[in-house]
Formats: C-alpha cells, structure tokens, sequence
C-alpha cells in the first residue's frame, strides 16, 4: 500500500528527464503546494547525480518577469539567447519565467 506522502507529497517534487539524462527538480516551500500567491519569486533546487554536477544547482524562479527586460540584456541573435533545457523544462509549468542559476554555470 502507499503512503499517504507519497500521493500527496508535502513539498514539491519532480523527476525530470531532460535530453536523456535525469534528475530530481525540488523546492523547500510546501506554499508551492497549494498557494499560487507562492509562484511569484521562488526558489527550486536541482540534482543529477552526473559527475558534472558536483552540488546540487540552486535556481530562482521569477514568474512576473517582463520579457522587454529580457531584451535590453542581449541582442536578438546573442547566443546567449540559447537556453538550458533544464530552464526550458521548468517554462512548461511557469510559461515565461525567468531562471537565475544563482552563479552557477547553467548545464543541461
């Protein structure tokens, strides 16, 4: 039989599979849960276990960001505008957030 946390867990997870590798997408704020007022600056970690990754990857989420500010940052044809698919995984829930990698050099 399952446990009650696990069909109804207390903070938000999520297993991810992106371009074929895995990993665990997490937060530490059970507000995630059942508050929407709580998506508007967030925090989520990330986790592979690769060997790239030697600490587990602290993102913040802005869900109200403006995508003019975007644009004064980078020209349209900046690679930069390229984005990690990790970032592009967390945009299917959050459609046009903003993802800070907190000085951590974004991989996926």
């Amino acid at each position: 039989q399952v446990s009650p946390a696990l069909r109804t867990p207390r903070l938000p997870v999520w297993l991810c599979s992106v371009s074929g590798r895995h990993g665990v997408l997490f937060g530490t704020d059970s507000r995630l849960l059942s508050d929407w007022k709580s998506e508007r600056i967030f925090h989520l970690y990330f986790y592979s276990g690769q060997q790239e990754q030697t600490q587990t990857a602290h993102l913040t989420i802005d869900t109200h960001s403006h995508h003019w500010e975007e644009a004064q940052r980078e020209g349209p044809c900046s690679p930069g505008k390229r984005r990690p698919a990790l970032e592009m995984a967390i945009r299917t829930k959050w459609a046009g957030a903003t993802v800070s990698w907190n000085g951590t050099d974004p991989f996926f």
